[in-house]
């Protein structure tokens, strides 16, 4: 399993619209998460960032994150979302959500 942290920008002026939709999240985009073997997806927030956290399960993240950008009714959910949000990626890096670099983690009590 591979952990992935990621933020992004929320836009002020569209909190509540980015609030709603996340209230009530797709079902098929839940369930394309899911096949791409994407577990414990949460969003937070603090002041105006968004901070994404995932724990990947399969093989191939890159081939993973394909299959959901792929997806029609994923699409059509970012058609949505994105507009709520503003990039603070590197820019030429191809992320929309600036990945995050891992710098300490507390694994589960050893025995």
């Amino acid at each position: 399993m591979q952990r992935y942290g990621w933020v992004i920008r929320l836009r002020p002026e569209q909190r509540e619209t980015y609030l709603r939709l996340h209230a009530a999240v797709w079902p098929d985009v839940e369930r394309t998460l899911r096949a791409a073997n994407i577990r414990n997806y949460s969003i937070f927030l603090h002041g105006d960032l968004l901070f994404g956290y995932y724990e990947y399960v399969g093989e191939d993240h890159d081939a993973d994150q394909r299959r959901i950008a792929a997806d029609p009714r994923t699409q059509q959910w970012w058609t949505l979302t994105d507009p709520c949000q503003e990039s603070v990626a590197e820019p030429g890096s191809g992320h929309w959500w600036a990945p995050m670099r891992e710098v300490w983690h507390l694994s589960e009590e050893e025995s």
